[in-house]
């Protein structure tokens, strides 16, 4: 299944009180496994920067004043992460700005029903613990030595290895497949590979084992299943 990690960069804590978005990190996982797929971009905020939001993401007003409007990059943003669900940590945060960017340019919001909120599956987890990103990487054992500071595209690469660990681990699912033996092999060069055993195993009861067992057989009646393995057993010894 196709799932976007979504991540924001801001000037504040509340779109409703003026702050906007500064930077957007989207990673594209298939699976709960990255593609390689990703969408970032920097926003120029329309606006100055709090030393407080400066201290967490490290960016500027004079380093965004040259970065495109998120009018300008919209259409791109919604046309990568598409109708998938999103991934993000304490989600109402980064949507409720999304959705304020939204609004100014009359476009619909984004719903809530299509998010999947890791901080709720964090506390759901691990009740009572803290449940930051940071925290769940150190309880993961996730490499977090790049995150000197806060940063959209690569707090979602780091949400999309939390986020596997969160669903169950790397190993979602185990299939067995069944494998025809006159299958031909598709890579050329290569012999297609046998399934039967060219030489059967030795068995390994002796014979006194073997007679014993026959012998409990006969006391369990003629309606036991074993008496018709036994007929089979018989059958494929003569051929």
């Amino acid at each position: 299944m196709r799932e976007i990690v979504l991540d924001t960069e801001t000037t504040g804590l509340d779109p409703l009180r003026g702050d906007r978005l500064v930077e957007v990190g989207c990673v594209e996982i298939f699976n709960r496994i990255p593609t390689g797929q990703n969408f970032h971009v920097y926003i120029n905020p329309e606006r100055d920067m709090p030393v407080e939001a400066f201290n967490v993401h490290g960016l500027s007003a004079e380093f965004l004043s040259d970065k495109p409007l998120f009018a300008h990059v919209v259409d791109d943003f919604l046309a990568f992460i598409g109708d998938a669900p999103l991934v993000i940590h304490n989600a109402s945060f980064d949507i409720g700005f999304i959705n304020a960017e939204l609004s100014r340019l009359g476009r619909p919001p984004l719903t809530f029903e299509r998010v999947v909120d890791t901080l709720a599956m964090a506390r759901r987890r691990h009740p009572g613990a803290s449940n930051r990103l940071d925290d769940l990487m150190a309880r993961y054992g996730i490499d977090g030595s790049r995150r000197t500071k806060h940063g959209a595209l690569l707090d979602s690469e780091l949400l999309a290895d939390v986020y596997a660990e969160l669903a169950g681990g790397r190993q979602t699912a185990l299939g067995l497949t069944v494998v025809e033996a006159a299958a031909e092999s598709t890579v050329e060069g290569l012999e297609p590979i046998v399934l039967v055993r060219p030489v059967p195993l030795a068995p390994r009861l002796s014979e006194a084992e073997t007679a014993a067992h026959a012998a409990f057989v006969r006391t369990l009646g003629d309606a036991a299943i074993w008496n018709d393995y036994a007929v089979t057993q018989k059958a494929d010894q003569a051929n």
